[in-house]
Formats: structure tokens, sequence, C-alpha cells
């Protein structure tokens, strides 16, 4: 049976006789079940009346890429059935510490305010949000159905918070721990997780540095038959890995602890076995600590890998040019620079398929590393373009290097047109192409003028104004846009916010961009998600001024210094319908 229509107010009662929907209300709610989306909910909820009511009333899942766009009280009065949240916090550059601790993004206003609208909350999944053991243990007691918690790049937590998740969430389907700032306070956590306890499916501790007790791991793995997830940290060896493989055959992804422990012929033949026993594997990852002599180890469960992430194992081209002739049908691939441009190569004769590519620094703060004509550690831009030749259905990448040049870009996307993804980080700030000395404007132009779906571009290196009006001319499908170390002048942001209508998310860094960039924004930033700009030439009496002039933006600027009282070092503006916030730090100013 659909769910009974209310009507919270006389006025709603009046509205809502007017109808304009064909369908009972029952028969709507219905067919509203059957629309996943969230653009395509959003839309349908405008159609009338009656379409925005059975919307709200059937939605159970609810994204929020900026927890302070909304607030908690318009979020439960908007929907009331919730039970999956995915809720977003500090700007994306807090990740290279460019927002300073304590800034917000606290979750515990969130689950005080869930805790009584959503007692069937079952998912959370945080990202970049300050999360405290307190939030945890109050989060664990509060929603008896919850299933399934994912914190990534959060902070403010130890392990003793996930005891509190392991030992009172009895129902728990996921627990997902990736790449936070945690206080890692021993492994004891995992002997929490009651004895009777075997609904746990996806299981990811891989990024703490702890040990964990092994014993309770194992036997916890032993009963979850239908665990498909299991992501382990450096600590767990290879006997280790070998007793849980034996245990838990039935796994879709596998992360591994450190692969360089010493091991008998005979220990060795047994993990091979029992990676041939895991036929369905399709996402792989860890190989911390990778030595060669091991690897062959895992070629007989790779015929179904599709996602293949070696970002934390610094493997040489030689191991990768071995691997991969394995891995038939891979689809995404994340290695370290360590593999140099022959193992690109291999990437470019063995992958067909390849439709991601992420190639990482494995020293990223190595100022010295400045490759020559003949090359040396890290990949260049013949690695780039020998994986363009083999991999045709490219269309994501993420490219750290230390040189490139125009005419590589050029053939790059020549190669590969139906980029949707394209971020290439040239390491060194203001890098023109090193053959011809000249800036990379017609790189980037290329990519704009040759990739119609493109929906996100970053962009380093020497760049002129030049760059930025290829993009706003050509980049019409732009939806973020990540600047650093760039542009000549106030033009180039212009340009952008002038042409690129879809753009949603504009982060800038280190750029001589001004207050006239700053309020050539006035009549786009609305329907943007943020822009955030550091280190430009942006002074406090703009930021006012388009305070002033878009009162529904929060205007935000962080002033960390005393030493210019009017320059504006740190600036976030982003749509809000909560307001400005209430928990700003005193070094956060909102105007």
């Amino acid at each position: 049976m659909g769910m009974k229509k209310r009507r919270d107010s006389p006025e709603e009662e009046e509205l809502m006789s007017l109808r304009v929907s064909p369908f009972p209300d029952e028969v709507l709610e219905k067919i509203m079940l059957f629309v996943k989306s969230h653009r395509a909910r959003s839309t349908v909820s405008l159609v009338c009346k009656d379409w925005y009511n059975a919307e709200r009333w059937t939605r159970t899942h609810v994204f929020i890429g900026n927890c302070y766009s909304v607030s908690p009280e318009i979020l439960i009065n908007r929907f009331p059935n919730i039970r999956s949240v995915v809720l977003k916090g500090k700007p994306r550059f807090s990740d290279f510490n460019l927002v300073p601790a304590n800034w917000g993004a606290d979750i515990h206003p969130w689950l005080v305010a869930f805790a009584s609208a959503y007692p069937s909350l079952e998912e959370l999944r945080l990202k970049r949000m300050t999360v405290t053991d307190e939030c945890l243990e109050f989060l664990s007691q509060s929603f008896p159905d919850f299933k399934a918690l994912s914190l990534v790049s959060c902070d403010g937590f130890t392990t003793y918070g996930l005891e509190a998740i392991a030992s009172n969430c009895k129902n728990l389907i996921e627990l997902d721990i990736q790449e936070n700032g945690i206080d890692d306070r021993g492994g004891n956590w995992l002997s929490c997780f009651p004895e009777e306890f075997t609904s746990l499916e996806v299981l990811n501790f891989a990024t703490l540095q702890s040990e964990v007790n092994f014993d309770s791991l194992e036997k916890l793995v032993a009963r979850c038959k239908g665990l498909k997830v299991l992501k382990l940290n450096k600590n767990i060896n290879l006997e280790q890995l070998h007793g849980l493989l034996v245990r838990a055959p039935q796994l879709s992804e596998l992360g591994t602890g450190s692969f360089s422990q010493d091991l008998t012929d005979h220990q060795c033949m047994e993990l091979r076995n029992a990676f041939k026993n895991c036929k369905n594997l399709q996402t792989f990852s860890g190989l911390w600590e990778a030595a060669s002599i091991y690897l062959p180890v895992i070629y007989p469960a790779c015929s179904k890998l599709t996602f293949l992430n070696l970002s934390d194992a610094a493997l040489l081209s030689s191991d990768l040019a071995k691997l991969l002739p394995n891995c038939q049908m891979l689809r995404k691939l994340w290695v370290l620079d360590t593999v140099e441009d022959k193992g690109l190569e291999a990437v470019g004769s063995s992958c067909p398929l390849l439709e991601e590519l992420r190639v990482f620094p494995a020293d990223p703060f190595n100022q010295d590393l400045i490759l020559g004509d003949e090359g040396g550690n890290g990949v260049t831009e013949a690695g780039f373009v020998a994986v363009s030749r083999g991999c045709r259905n490219l269309h994501y990448v993420l490219y750290f290097c230390q040189r490139m040049t125009n005419e590589a870009v050029a053939t790059v996307v020549q190669n590969c047109p139906d980029f949707t993804h394209f971020r290439l980080c040239i390491m060194n700030p203001w890098q023109p192409d090193y053959l011809t000395n000249e800036s990379m404007d017609e790189g980037f132009g290329a990519v704009v003028k040759t990739c119609k779906k493109l929906q996100r571009l970053a962009v380093s290196g020497l760049l002129t104004d030049l760059t930025f009006q290829y993009i706003g001319k050509y980049a019409k499908n732009l939806e973020t846009l990540s600047v650093a170390f760039a542009g000549t002048s106030d033009l180039g942001m212009q340009c952008v916010l002038g042409g690129c209508q879809k753009l949603r998310k504009l982060e800038i860094r280190d750029c001589p961009f001004g207050n006239a960039a700053l309020l050539s924004g006035l009549e786009r930033y609305e329907s943007m998600r943020s822009l955030w700009m550091s280190a430009c030439k942006v002074t406090m009496n703009a930021c006012r001024q388009l305070a002033k002039e878009m009162p529904r933006l929060n205007v935000e600027v962080i002033k960390e210094e005393e030493n210019d009282d009017n320059h504006a070092e740190k600036v976030y503006v982003y749509r809000s319908v909560a307001g400005p916030r209430r928990d700003a730090p005193p070094f956060v100013l909102t105007l």
C-alpha cells in the first residue's frame, strides 16, 4: 500500500486542492520509487504540488555536498523519511592543509537532529567532517537499525569510537574507514564485535596504522559468510592474508597488507592457491612494500579484475609489465609514478578496455626531482601518450608528472576524445612546455576544444589568460575547474565565469586573480555549489561588496594572519538556504 498523504497546514490543503497530476496518490508514490537519481527526483518534484509531495514522502536517500548549504532542520522538514545520508563538510582544499584545524563541519548537531527525526536511519557516509568518539558512541546507541558507516578524510575520532560502533551496531553491514585523521590507539576494536555477529559485508581499515587483533579479525571474517569487501592495513602479513583468504574466497574486493614477508616455497604455493580460489575478485589494492618475487601469487585471481589500485605499491615497470597481461578486463588503474614510462607503455599494450587512469607521485614533496631530457624517476609525456594510443576508451585521467608538452596533450585527447575528467598536474609551478619553453595554453586549449563531454578539469603548468579564454569558449559542459599557479590577469577568471554556464565548483589557489575577477561572478554564484580562492589578490572590501549584493550566498574569509587587514587570504563562497553558519570559529569572518 502507498503511504498516506499528510497535509501539515490549511494552506497546504488549499494548494493540494489544485490538482495537476492525473494519478492517485498511491500510484504516484509507487512511480516515484522507480526514480533513483537525485537530479531526476529534484526535477520531477518541480512539476506540481502533488509530485512535490510524492517525491518528498518517498525519498529515503539524500546527498548533501556541503554541510552548511542546508540545516538539519530544513532537511528534516523537506524529507521526513530519510534512511541514508551522504554528507560532505570541509572544502576539498582541506586535503592540501589549506583549511585550518577547527574550521568546522561538526557532525554532532546533525546526529542529534537525526536521532529524533530519523530513528530508522540505516546509512551514514561522511567526507571531510569532524567526528568525535562521543559522536560515534551516540550514533551506535541512537539508531537500532543502523547498517552502514563510511568515514572518508574525517578527523577528531579515535579507535575507541570504532569500539562503540563494533559493540553496539548489531545489524552493521558496512564499516569503511578511509584516509582519516584518526588517533589510532590500537587494534582491539575488532574484538568488540559480538561473537554472534555475522552480518558484515564490507570492512575497510586499510589506512589505520596500528596492529590489529588478528585472532579477532580471523574469527570475524570466518563467521561473516556474506563478506564481499575486505581491505586490510599494512600490518597484516602474507601468512595472515592466506588464513583470511581461505576463510573468505567469496570476496569481490580485496586490499592486502604488507607483501614482503619471507615465505617458504610451500607457503608461497598455498597463498597462490588461495588466490586461485577467489573466483569473484573484481577490485584489488594494497600490496604495501611489495616484493617482486611474490607478485605472481596473485596472477590467478586477476582474470576478472576491473579495478586495480596500486597507489600504495611502489611497483617498478618490470613488475607492472608482468602483472597487467593477467588483467584483460581492467577498467580502472591507479599506480604510483615509480612505474615510469615503461610501465605506462605496458598499460597501453595490455589494457584495451581501460577507462580510468590515475598516476600519483611516490614522493610529492621532493622538490629536487626535476627531469632532464633523458628522463629519470617518475613519468613524462611519453608514458601519457603511450597509454592514450592503446586505451582509446579512456575518459578519466589524473596524471602527476614533472614535465609535459603541448604536443603530447593534444595527441592524448586526439586519441581519447571522450574525456569527462581531465586532471593534469605538472608538479613544478609555472612549468612551461619543456621542449619549446612556451606556455601550456595550446595543450589545454586542445583539451577543451576536443573533449566535448568534459565535466571536470584541473590545469597546471605555465598558463596565460589564453587558456581560460579557451575554457570559457569551448568547455560548455564543465562542472568543476581546479586552478593553481596560473593566469596573468582578472580576464582569465572572467572568461571562465562568463562562458561555462554549467560550472558548479571553482577552486583557485595562488593565482593573480583579484577583485574584478571575484565580482565578475555575481550572476553565477547562486547557481554554483561553491567558489574557493586562496593566495589571490582579493580584498576584504570586494568580499563585502559580494556579500552585500548577493545576500543569499555565504561569503566567508579565513584570516589566519593579522599583517594585512584588507587582504582576503582565503575566500569560500557557497550557496545556502540556512543562512550564515552559527559555529564559525574566530578566524572565519562571515560577511
